[in-house]
């Protein structure tokens, strides 16, 4: 496998892929390609993850690999979950978004919350793969880092003591849960 089409518009979530994928690898993006984003209607992460890799396949010859991620606060009954992103797009931006979650969870004592991850890869005219990475932890009472992307800045995951945010981008990428989720997808397709 020469090259690789990340199967996401999001610059984020590019750049995190691409750096869990091996360096011989060649990276492509769906925007240099000019394939658009399929429209979400998945009920899950692993039905968005899948339903992104079975679309950008259309458009290529190459591998693909895609996710679905996002983060589930437990006392906001999972949300933003498969909505995380277009939380931020209803209130204008990730940053804004964060501002409504902390509003929201102000006088709450159960702070916690999941990240998830899944990820489809899919060889042209084969079958897809699906794995799911999760990291447990809690959200902060304010918005601390500007490393990272998304929700992030609010994310203390139960092994640290800083936010996603706060994290070196090297130590960040080594524990979150697109990480989990890749060590599982590598496992099965190895020359990833």
């Amino acid at each position: 496998m020469k090259k690789i089409l990340v199967g996401t518009h999001n610059k984020g979530k590019f750049k995190e892929i691409s750096y869990l994928i091996s360096k011989k690898i060649k990276k492509v993006s769906p925007i240099k390609l000019n394939i658009k984003s399929p429209k979400e209607t998945g009920k899950s992460f692993t039905a968005n993850a899948k339903l992104k890799a079975n679309y950008f396949s259309k458009f290529t010859r190459l591998p693909v690999i895609s996710d679905d991620s996002g983060l589930c606060i437990n006392i906001l009954k999972g949300k933003p979950g498969i909505y995380s992103a277009r939380w931020a797009k209803k209130h204008g931006s990730f940053f804004k978004a964060m501002k409504f979650i902390l509003k929201k969870m102000k006088k709450k004592k159960n702070r916690s919350a999941i990240f998830v991850c899944s990820l489809s890869f899919k060889y042209p005219n084969k079958k897809i793969i699906t794995v799911t990475g999760k990291i447990k932890g809690e959200i902060s009472k304010s918005i601390l880092g500007k490393n990272g992307f998304g929700y992030d800045p609010i994310f203390i995951p139960n092994s640290a003591s800083i936010t996603f945010g706060q994290m070196s981008k090297s130590k960040k990428i080594r524990i979150d849960h697109r990480y989990i989720a890749f060590k599982k997808l590598k496992k099965i397709v190895k020359i990833l």
